[in-house]
């Protein structure tokens, strides 16, 4: 029986201290912060990239360096018989997972990289779901056939606090960005697959959890209908510098889903956060193995 090693990055919200429990490894995304290199719970913390962001520091994000992947590979792939499922990023808000696709080729079948659209909580969830089965004996082959026909079980709904990273990214014309300011509007977005789309306008964050809340009920009595009746649905919070927020809204959701288990509450992945600042506040949802 293969041994299947899961390999993630450091968007799912594993930290380094979390995947050494797990028995799996995160490559750690990098940032260039003024020109300068950073990675991920390596040597950048989370109080340390928004303190760059709110002193106007010039942030952006980047790919993982083809060696910095293929080097964890090679060492799990010592083990006579081991396989890796590698569970990047969604391929719509980077391209980290296509060159990860790229470099697999050159592994004969040994490496199956997973590419199911997911981000932060959710796709934290895929690797849990590929830990589990792993455990059970599945090859490599079978845990990426899974997640990929259960990747669209999923939904994200993310409230924003400001408009300002948005423009600063490009994602928002400076005159929109202006406007929503003056009006006050605090933009929902979603994810439901590939990339970060609008949903809803809204002018304060209690409409904002309103609306949140009411399209995962959506999602719930459509989309996840027969998944929620079976116990297979479970819910989880993400934000952004947001502790005090996400205590509270966690509160507001268990009594919207008094059936529905709340799996994670965790601080969204910076390489989401660098386009939508501090402040942010979202909802999850994501299939389990039952």
């Amino acid at each position: 029986m293969a041994k299947v090693k899961i390999v993630t990055d450091s968007n799912s919200g594993i930290t380094q201290a979390e995947a050494e429990k797990l028995g799996i490894s995160v490559i750690p995304m990098p940032f260039l912060i003024d020109g300068e290199e950073f990675f991920e719970d390596i040597n950048l913390t989370q109080e340390q990239f928004y303190a760059h962001l709110q002193n106007e520091a010039n942030v952006s994000t980047s790919q993982p360096a083809v060696g910095s992947v293929t080097d964890v590979w090679d060492a799990l792939l010592k083990e006579e018989g081991s396989e890796i499922v590698h569970i990047p990023m969604s391929s719509g808000l980077s391209e980290s997972c296509h060159t990860a696709e790229g470099l697999a080729k050159d592994y004969g079948g040994r490496v199956q990289v997973v590419n199911n659209q997911r981000i932060s909580v959710t796709q934290k969830q895929s690797v849990y779901d590929a830990v589990q089965l792993a455990a059970q004996g599945r090859t490599a082959a079978e845990i990426k056939d899974y997640l990929l026909k259960t990747k669209f079980d999923s939904s994200i709904y993310i409230s924003l606090d400001t408009l300002k990273y948005l423009k600063k990214g490009g994602r928002l014309t400076p005159a929109a960005a202006l406007i929503g300011t003056i009006l006050k509007i605090k933009p929902v977005l979603q994810i439901q697959g590939e990339k970060l789309d609008a949903f809803q306008k809204v002018h304060t964050l209690r409409k904002a959890k309103d609306v949140m809340i009411a399209a995962m009920k959506r999602d719930f009595e459509t989309r996840f209908k027969e998944l929620w009746a079976r116990g297979e649905m479970q819910l989880s919070v993400a934000h952004t510098q947001n502790d005090a927020e996400a205590a509270i809204f966690v509160e507001e959701i268990k009594a919207a889903f008094p059936d529905v288990p709340i799996a994670f509450v965790d601080p969204l992945s910076l390489s989401v956060s660098c386009h939508i600042g501090p402040g942010a506040l979202a909802i999850a949802s994501a299939r389990i193995i039952k």
